[in-house]
């Protein structure tokens, strides 16, 4: 046998028989690997290795345990920003369900096969009365009983029937209405009711959460999130439009329901959503809670709504490209004037430009209209502008009261 071979066979018995040695040891001694790795210094390694990975540990389960900490108990510990529950339950019991019932007529038809065929087709019968039933929502404001609602709820209605939080059945009569917001107050005979927290501190933001309260579809109470889209929307429906949009689902059945903040606070009246092509389109609109409780005030009060009246109808004002004006200049244009009103009296003439009312500047149409509307008829208020061609002017008028719409004089 050749010496190469010989001296690889000798190294692979020896290799055997090392590995068998090593394997009897183990068995007998199982430490023995860790007395050596001691003995060679090399224990100082490993335990440096071993301290390094129970101080990861230990700093991670102490960061668990922080992290933990930080979680509220309740979403009432972390300001309602993980759950609106506690809000839902202050604001859920004051919103009702309200259901209008009225007469209306009916065109009775004939569908009788037979009829059809002596006839010719569709026959056409007798107008009968039948009854129709509108589902809505209403707010109670007052624990004596005034609920608060959108008027086009109960239009018409000869029938209203308010169902509470805790399943009782309520008549309700009519208090008063006011078109021009589309506001209804209403009056129920009822004990332990619980009034809405009215959020009157501070107005609504853009940003601000927004949950609405109603009776959709009448499945019943259903809350819908969001947030306040925008503040000062107009839809040119009513002459005082100042809304709240929310982007908070709002569908039918839900006017006259309650849109709350992040605390259960009313913030405004839904009554409005913007529909195209029959779907959703994430557009509601709410009436502002200020407007709202100062027309349930004033119907509490005089059983309609009294406001002040300038007798013209105006614009805000349109600043052409090349005037040298600010594009959005204050102030609003006269673009009509009724007969016999304060501002004929007064000489104030049409395409004049209002600036200031009482020495406080005119932001706009929508904000005029509100303030006229809240100063008590009779009151004297000094109008500032300029006559058509930048003539300043200044002017005493006494306010009336807003009579019911007639024909603008023109001119």
């Amino acid at each position: 046998m050749k010496a190469p071979v010989r001296t690889v066979l000798f190294m692979l018995q020896f290799i055997v028989l090392g590995l068998a040695l090593a394997y009897v040891i183990n068995q007998f001694w199982p430490d023995a690997a860790e007395h050596v790795r001691a003995q060679l210094g090399t224990n100082a390694t490993t335990s440096t290795l071993s301290q390094n990975i129970a101080a990861t540990a230990s700093a991670q389960a102490e960061a668990t345990r922080t992290h933990k900490a930080r979680i509220p108990s309740s979403p009432a510990d972390d300001g309602g920003r993980v759950s609106y529950a506690e809000a839902v339950s202050h604001a859920a019991p004051s919103v009702v369900n309200i259901y209008a019932n009225k007469v209306v007529p009916i065109q009775r038809t004939y569908t009788s096969p037979l009829i059809q065929r002596f006839f010719g087709g569709r026959v056409v019968g007798p107008i009968e009365k039948g009854r129709q039933r509108s589902l809505g929502s209403g707010v109670i404001f007052r624990a004596d009983g005034y609920v608060l609602t959108n008027n086009h709820v109960i239009a018409g209605a000869d029938d209203i029937q308010v169902l509470l939080y805790d399943g009782r059945i309520a008549q309700a009569h009519v208090i008063g209405r006011d078109t021009d917001t589309d506001l209804a107050v209403l009056k129920i005979d009822a004990t332990n009711l619980p009034a809405i927290v009215v959020a009157d501190q501070a107005p609504a933001n853009v940003g601000d959460v927004a949950l609405a309260i109603g009776n959709p579809f009448g499945f019943g109470k259903t809350v819908t999130m969001g947030i306040v889209s925008a503040t000062g929307r107009q839809l040119v429906q009513n002459p005082y439009e100042d809304f709240i949009q929310t982007d908070a689902a709002i569908n039918s059945g839900n006017s006259g329901g309650a849109l709350v903040n992040a605390y259960g606070e009313l913030i405004g009246i839904n009554t409005a959503v913007f529909r195209q092509n029959g779907g959703a389109e994430g557009f509601g609109f709410a009436i502002p809670v200020t407007t709202a409780k100062w027309v349930l005030d004033q119907i509490i009060a005089n059983g309609h709504v009294i406001r002040g009246w300038l007798g013209i109808e105006y614009d805000d004002v349109k600043v052409p490209i090349n005037s040298g004006l600010p594009a959005a200049a204050s102030g609003v244009d006269v673009v009509d004037m009724y007969a016999d009103g304060p501002a004929v009296k007064a000489g104030l003439r049409v395409h004049d430009i209002l600036l200031k009312l009482n020495d406080e500047p005119i932001v706009g149409q929508n904000e005029l209209r509100n303030r006229e509307a809240h100063l008590a008829p009779g009151s004297k208020i000094r109008i500032e502008g300029l006559h058509e061609g930048g003539i300043p002017f200044s002017a005493e008028l006494t306010l009336m009261q807003r009579p019911a719409m007639s024909a603008p004089a023109g001119g």
